[in-house]
């Protein structure tokens, strides 16, 4: 009778985990509003000031450039060693190079267009999320190379670990939901193929292009200001001195709350 109690209990729990954490967030909004309004300010200012320059125009080249033929060219001339190498379309060696060239969010960005337009099966998508959405050059060189160690070399080094790290992480991927494959018979060859754009067509498919990446941008800003606003709260709650003193009890350093923290940019 306990149990059946106890396993009511948790049901009820699982119902209701959204609701509940709904209600914690309000109250910590209130609670620590001084502190929660100047994140959201600071994780706006950071939205503004580096994503948007940064993404939008890659977003918008992307979404031009798959409304092109040029998704369709890689597709037909890479097709072979791209599907024996990662099991995925022709078509997602363009995921491939420009995850690798523009960073995140671009890779998983194209790889939702490829979806959008049928151009690779659900699992086949899901294949190419695992590696194709990774950092940038001008964030590994610039940043981590130069900014916070100081030397190009290291950005380098981790530049090229990375791209290496990422394709050893999509052949591994390569069987994954593989047996799923054989339900479907070349969904994807039969897909109508767009007309290559010319300047009659450019100004209509740019217009579209940037509606579609001025949404993908704010969902961003959105994420950006909505976990600024957590993590200012999870400081002022004490989560990071519960988590130091834990770390200090394992026999670790001190300061991981100084490195954790929030910080204004």
């Amino acid at each position: 009778m306990e149990k059946i109690k106890t396993n009511f209990i948790v049901i009820n729990l699982k119902k209701y985990i959204v609701s509940i954490i709904s209600i914690c967030f309000i109250i910590a909004l209130v609670l620590y509003s001084n502190t929660n309004f100047q994140a959201a300010k600071d994780g706006l200012k950071l939205w503004a000031n580096s994503v948007v320059p940064s993404l939008f125009p890659f977003f918008v080249a992307t979404e031009i450039l798959c409304n092109t033929n040029l998704v369709y060219i890689a597709g037909k001339y890479l097709r072979k060693p791209i599907q024996k190498i990662f099991n995925v379309p022709g078509e997602g060696a363009i995921a491939i190079i420009m995850g690798i060239i523009s960073g995140y969010p671009t890779g998983a960005k194209i790889v939702v267009n490829f979806r959008e337009r049928n151009i690779c099966l659900k699992e086949e998508g899901e294949r190419l999320l695992a590696f194709t959405n990774n950092s940038g050059p001008l964030f590994i060189i610039g940043t981590v190379g130069i900014s916070l160690f100081g030397d190009v070399r290291i950005g380098y080094i981790l530049l090229i670990s990375h791209i290496i790290s990422s394709l050893i992480v999509g052949i591994i991927f390569r069987n994954w939901k593989k047996d799923k494959n054989k339900f479907y018979t070349n969904v994807v060859e039969k897909v109508e193929k767009p007309n290559n754009v010319g300047l009659r067509d450019f100004g209509e498919i740019l217009g579209t292009s940037i509606k579609k990446s001025i949404v993908t941008i704010l969902n961003i800003g959105g994420f950006i200001v909505v976990f600024s606003v957590i993590l200012s709260i999870l400081q002022n709650g004490g989560f990071f001195n519960i988590i130091e003193n834990i770390f200090i009890f394992l026999g670790f350093e001190p300061g991981i709350r100084n490195s954790c923290s929030f910080r204004n940019n």
